[in-house]
This record gives structure tokens, C-alpha cells and sequence, in this order.
């Protein structure tokens, strides 16, 4: 299997998607579906790139959710709460769900993952990719992972930087990992090789692709 062409052309595909925002309608809709009862309040995720759908919205809704639950359990009169108070950071800091994002340790080529809400300060790492700038250290029991491609068994085919795959070997306990990515990536010759590490699950537009 030629990862490095296979990864090179399902990359132009995707950026070249005619319908690439339906689809992420979709996905977005799967994740949120997916989330429902899920004992999770620490996820961590990434900032796309090359394409790659972005699973933020739905996971800042998820985080806003539990406000909602809160205080509707509560019986919180909306109508007495200042405008400051629906502020993205006012919600991440209100919320016990936490979204983190990830930070390359270069000297070990490993994950970290630091607090995201939408607006927060953000800065480019070595590799270009946005980062949270100076916010707290989080530790995902969940993780969702960008997929270039995936196949039988739960493998997903990456940009071969390995960052995931030794963030996982490493991280005790290891969290869930759930793998994104859009239906145009489905490898089913894919035959993983002895480093790689399975996710737990993978989603895509049409819905939950593995487990099967």
C-alpha cells in the first residue's frame, strides 16, 4: 500500500469536495448524535486543516449543553442574565465539559492537550497549525481524531508524523479514541502496520463506520 500517494490524493479530494459543507452538515449532526449520554466531559479534538471537517461546533454545543441542562434543571430565569454571561469564555468557564486541543512536545513528538472555547487566544505551533496561547493543561478522556483515510478495523491512515499513535502508547489511562472523517476516505484494502493503533470508533457522514 503507497500511504504516502494514497494520503497525497485523498488530501486534493477532499479540499476539491463540490458538496464538502453538506457533508459536514452531516457529520456534525452524527457527532452531536453520538455524544448524547456520553459520561465524557473532558474531549479533546484539532484545528483543521487540509480540508479536514471541524468537529468544534458541534463540541462547543455540547459544552453549552450542560450550561443549558444546568440551569434548566435550576429553573434559571434567562431573561435575568447579562449579555456577558452567554460570552464563549464565560460558557467554557461555566461548563464542567472541557474542550482541549493539541500541542506538539517537539522534543518527544508527542500531544498535549490545552483549553479551547471560541475566541480564545490562539498561536501557530512549529508546524503552522493553531494552538490555545497560555491556557491550562487539560487531559482528555476522549479524543477525536482527523482522518485522511480509515479502514477495517478501526485504522485510520494519517499525515505519517506518528504524533497520535505515541501520544496514545504513552498517555495512562489511555482515552477513547473516536475516529472523523468524510466517507470518500474508506480504505477497505488498508492493512495496518505493526506501530499503528486502532481507534475505538470512527464516524463519517453517513453515520458510525466502525465498530461495524
Amino acid at each position: 500500500m503507497d500511504k504516502l500517494s494514497i494520503r497525497k490524493a485523498l488530501i486534493e479530494s477532499r479540499l476539491n469536495m463540490p458538496d464538502r459543507q453538506a457533508r459536514a452538515d452531516l457529520l456534525q449532526r452524527v457527532m452531536r448524535i453520538w455524544l448524547v449520554g456520553s459520561p465524557h466531559e473532558v474531549i479533546g479534538a484539532y484545528w483543521p486543516i487540509k480540508g479536514e471537517f471541524d468537529p468544534l461546533p458541534a463540541l462547543y454545543r455540547w459544552q453549552e449543553d450542560a450550561i443549558l441542562n444546568q440551569d434548566s434543571a435550576s429553573h434559571h430565569d434567562f431573561s435575568k442574565l447579562e449579555p456577558a454571561q452567554f460570552a464563549t469564555e464565560s460558557i467554557a468557564s461555566r461548563s464542567p465539559r472541557k474542550i482541549g486541543l493539541p500541542v506538539v512536545n517537539k522534543q518527544h513528538k508527542t500531544l498535549t492537550f490545552h483549553a479551547w472555547y471560541p475566541g480564545c487566544p490562539m498561536e501557530e505551533d512549529a508546524y503552522g497549525i493553531s494552538k490555545p496561547k497560555d491556557t491550562e493543561e487539560i487531559v482528555p478522556t476522549l479524543l477525536f481524531v482527523p482522518c485522511v483515510g480509515y479502514g477495517p478495523g478501526g485504522y485510520r491512515l494519517g499525515y505519517g508524523g506518528g504524533f497520535y499513535d505515541r501520544t496514545l502508547a504513552t498517555v495512562q489511562p489511555r482515552p477513547l479514541t473516536v475516529g472523523l472523517g468524510f466517507s470518500h476516505g474508506w480504505l477497505p484494502d488498508m492493512v495496518p502496520e505493526p506501530h499503528d493503533v486502532a481507534l475505538d470508533a470512527i464516524l463519517n457522514d453517513k453515520g458510525v463506520v466502525w465498530p461495524v
